[in-house]
């Protein structure tokens, strides 16, 4: 068995799925090496995480939303933090031809234009949709993680993510 010697702190289910493809990608076993990525479930609830680690000797990082940056911090833990969010970073990394060439991947195009011709989505942008669309579903903003990342340049990794990986 392996000693737990880092783990990545992450706010949710997407955020530690986006990780993993892309450790998986790069090669890396993270369980091999000793390293957890680990949902709390939003920033708010990593008192509670703290708490259970009491006296724990592991390396702790995390993976921030903008908005969340402090919360983590006052814990005293690095963090690495996406502009506005994940999906965000993903999106801008991809492109909107990327984005949509993802979303074709996935099946779900037809949906995608569906919901930009709905009257409260006229005005906004396609960033916007495309915002939307990803988190409009149970279980989709993990989905697009995963499926977002599999379809990245390793060259055109957002800075955040890939510097938490370096860090652990």
């Amino acid at each position: 068995m392996v000693r737990t010697r880092a783990v990545v702190i992450v706010e949710g289910d997407s955020d530690r799925v986006a990780l993993e493809t892309l450790a998986r990608r790069r090669g890396r076993d993270l369980a091999a090496e000793g390293v957890e990525i680990t949902a709390i479930g939003g920033a708010h609830a990593i008192r509670r995480f703290m708490e259970k680690l009491d006296g724990s000797d592991v390396q702790l990082v995390g993976l921030v939303d903008a908005r969340q940056e402090e919360v983590f911090r006052r814990f005293g833990i690095d963090v690495y933090v996406c502009d506005t969010d994940l999906e965000d970073e993903l999106i801008r990394a991809l492109g909107v031809d990327g984005m949509e060439r993802v979303i074709e991947g996935q099946g779900e195009l037809r949906s995608l234009r569906s919901l930009q011709k709905q009257p409260a989505q006229r005005g906004r942008s396609t960033l916007q949709h495309l915002r939307r669309f990803i988190s409009s579903r149970s279980g989709r903003k993990a989905q697009y993680a995963k499926a977002m990342v599999e379809a990245l340049d390793l060259d055109s990794v957002p800075l955040p993510l890939d510097r938490v990986l370096s860090r652990v």
